[in-house]
């Protein structure tokens, strides 16, 4: 029987996800405990940007058609990298997984012209406080918001329910803490998250253990997917 692997991650992400598991020969279980919600992007915001930076792909989907694709897209790593190239952007820069490496990125590349970030709401601060520390002219804009679901899908607490094993990933920090906001049962799970923060909301949670990946990317959270695997079901 395939080790069963509750996928949190907001959808369409969440499938990708899935499919990369199903080849690595997993049993995933879609769960997304976050859901966007789009609030559209003011023109005004976009009054005398040059550069749009981006800490996930919802960011870049979230910004609709009609964007000037000749703007420069600053992304957080390859998974938002890669939906800015789909979306038409010829500019883009990719950082080395987290805002913490795009913001040193960024101030090191010096680049010429203001900055708006896009993120949801909860996002608001933090990268442009350290672009504007270096000197740089940002600001933010939030076009879409990410609301909790109550709970984990009904596959998902059935598995956590049985006898054997369960991996339940963890993308983000604010899914972990809508998962933790629900109250499931965990005794059953190994919790692998891509990076100490989005393992943080569960750190003490009741469980098999936990295993972070080496570096806030996709191919590493697969890594440390197999880590777990292999001592969960030695």
């Amino acid at each position: 029987m395939r080790l069963p692997v509750i996928v949190t991650r907001t959808l369409p992400g969440a499938r990708d996800t899935a499919e990369n598991l199903a080849r690595l020969g997993f049993a995933p279980l879609l769960s997304p405990m976050l859901s966007i919600v789009e609030t559209g992007l003011a023109p005004r915001d976009l009054e005398g940007i040059l550069h749009l930076v981006f800490t996930s792909a919802n960011g870049v989907r979230a910004m609709g058609a009609g964007v000037p694709a000749d703007l420069t897209a600053w992304c957080v790593g390859p998974s938002t990298a890669d939906a800015a190239r789909a979306a038409g952007f010829a500019a883009v820069v990719e950082g080395g997984g987290n805002a913490e490496d795009l913001a040193r990125l960024i101030l090191s590349s010096r680049p010429v012209g203001p900055l708006l970030h896009i993120a949801n709401e909860a996002a608001a601060g933090e990268l442009v406080a350290a672009l504007k520390s270096g000197g740089l002219e940002a600001r933010f804009s939030a076009p879409y918001r990410t609301d909790a679901a109550a709970s984990l899908s009904p596959d998902s607490r059935a598995a956590l329910a049985g006898s054997g094993p369960v991996i339940l990933l963890l993308h983000s920090a604010k899914a972990a803490s809508a998962v933790a906001a629900s109250r499931p049962d965990l005794a059953n799970a190994g919790l692998v998250a891509i990076s100490e923060a989005a393992l943080a909301p569960l750190q003490n949670a009741a469980s098999r253990g936990h295993w972070i990946a080496a570096r806030p990317n996709e191919d590493s959270l697969m890594d440390a997917l197999q880590r777990a695997a292999a001592a969960l079901c030695p």
